[in-house]
């Protein structure tokens, strides 16, 4: 951990290449107090650390304006339900992990946490009564891929205070009860160690910044982090309606710092009240306009052929109101046509600023009618190569409207990119990628007049950085190759931004990376 007394010391990088620049020149780039102080040729060291780029290329820090980072973290301890197709899988799954506990002598109440599946194409319930006649008296949390829901075993629902059910755990009540599972024995720790090892990987990859969702009091969690030494990346920290009253209370809005003595670099700041107004595609329960396609729904109890409505209008209208009259910018998450009309709405009738998160179905005029209000579009390309097949699935006939970032910039929106993480991973060079090139296997592009450029894809990946230049934040990222360089077709763009390899990671003036 650096010195929290003073700013950085100066750092100069020789020989850089601007991306997507001429092929020839290189320049130095000199950062003082956590700033770029000058950008030339052959600069004096004057004192400075020197970092030789060796001709590589220097761009602007990368953020993810989109991550759940404790449950990114937790995910590389967590039972991989990626891949299945159907609860036997997944019971299958669990069988053998409860049988491994078994053999080492654990626990008989040892937790077993699952995560990856996605329930979109499964024909058939997932059903508590079943988890238990694998799980024993283990609680077994199985989270879904999209993060929407979470299918327990009737330990797990004891232990976490819920009632007993036979299907699973979704939506509002499951958001709701995420904050109850820093509770289960030994969460605390494994958290905060998988929120350590997230970021060291994050800079690895070149982030510089993210917007942390995650369901947890996030301002108070990252002040206590950076006292631990987790300061490898700026931060906006969200926050839930639960919470809302008390960031209120402590007089944060949106851009406080949230450790001022403690965080001369300013890496900490109150980000926007987050609410997830809809749900999703994979458990039919984003809300849309259209009915979902007739078929098997595998979720007991199911009634909500159009999705589901997480909030009334005047509630979501309250609570913007709220935090637009507290400073707080607004994060709507919105995934159904009919959920990104009424969120449209509420911004409209609330005059909050802020962005709407997802944004994958929609109709064209709600793009205008959110780019005139100045609502951000905060996207999660990866989601497209996840969602290609059970769009179909559901959504017949609607997947041109589906993921449409080329309408949203020609409708005049600001795009932001992010991961989701965990439901995708946090690796902007993958969103990039993604975004580019809407195929993750060998078929053509899947609506490919939506994909946008490598440059306009990179410029939606800098928070809002869109060159280096004095005066600018001192986040820099120095890569091994130019990932604007000419290719021949959209696969092959792809292919050169998941190639990129992360020389150095440059946060406020002190290497990360």
């Amino acid at each position: 951990m650096h010195d929290q007394s003073d700013a950085a010391p100066p750092l100069l990088l020789r020989g850089v290449r601007r991306v997507g620049g001429p092929a020839g020149g290189r320049f130095d780039v000199r950062l003082e107090r956590g700033l770029v102080a000058e950008v030339g040729e052959r600069l004096t060291t004057r004192g400075a650390e020197v970092l030789d780029a060796d001709g590589g290329w220097v761009l602007p820090g990368l953020w993810d304006q989109h991550v759940h980072l404790g449950q990114w973290g937790l995910t590389f301890g967590r039972l991989d339900t990626a891949g299945t197709t159907t609860p036997r899988q997944v019971l299958d799954l669990v069988g053998r992990r409860v049988a491994e506990l078994e053999a080492r002598g654990a626990p008989t109440d040892a937790v077993v946490t699952g995560f990856g599946h996605r329930t979109g194409h499964w024909t058939e319930p997932a059903l508590v009564s079943e988890l238990d006649s694998v799980a024993g008296d283990h609680p077994v949390l199985l989270i879904t891929g999209d993060v929407h829901g979470c299918w327990m075993s009737s330990a797990a629902l004891r232990l976490v205070g819920l009632p007993l059910r036979e299907g699973p755990v979704e939506e509002r009540d499951w958001f709701e009860a995420q904050p109850l599972l820093l509770g289960l024995p030994g969460a605390d720790a494994q958290n905060e160690a998988g929120v350590a090892a997230a970021v060291r990987a994050a800079s690895a990859r070149g982030v510089v910044g993210l917007t942390d969702f995650e369901f947890a009091p996030n301002h108070l969690l990252w002040p206590q982090r950076l006292l631990a030494g987790v300061s490898g990346v700026r931060v906006r920290a969200g926050v839930y309606p639960d919470g809302l009253e008390e960031v209120i209370a402590l007089g944060l809005s949106s851009g406080s710092a949230l450790a001022p003595e403690q965080d001369p670099d300013g890496l900490l700041r109150m980000g926007p009240l987050k609410i997830i107004s809809d749900g999703s595609l994979n458990t039919r329960t984003a809300w849309c306009c259209e009915p979902y396609a007739v078929g098997v729904d595998p979720h007991p109890g199911a009634q909500h052929l159009h999705g589901t409505v997480n909030f009334a209008a005047e509630e979501l209208q309250q609570l913007l109101g709220r935090a637009h009259a507290a400073g707080l910018e607004a994060a709507v998450h919105a995934i159904g046509d009919a959920a990104v009309g009424a969120v449209a709405d509420a911004f409209e009738r609330t005059g909050v600023r802020g962005s709407i998160e997802h944004l994958q179905l929609a109709r064209h005029e709600d793009l205008h009618r959110l780019a005139a209000l100045g609502v951000r579009a905060s996207v999660q390309p990866f989601h497209l190569w996840d969602d290609r097949d059970v769009t179909e699935l559901n959504w017949p006939g609607r997947a041109d409207r589906c993921f449409m970032f080329a309408s949203m910039l020609a409708a005049g929106l600001e795009l932001s990119l992010g991961s989701d993480a965990p439901v995708a991973p946090l690796d902007p060079w993958l969103a990039m990628a993604a975004a580019v090139h809407r195929s993750a296997d060998d078929r053509e592009p899947w609506h490919a007049e939506e994909a946008i450029t490598p440059a306009q894809a990179l410029a939606a990946s800098t928070g809002g950085v869109r060159r280096l230049e004095v005066g600018g934040p001192g986040d820099l990222v120095l890569v091994d190759r130019d990932p604007l360089a000419p290719t021949g077709s959209t696969a092959e763009a792809a292919a050169l931004l998941q190639s990129v390899q992360v020389r150095a990671t440059v946060v406020a003036g002190r290497r990360t990376h």
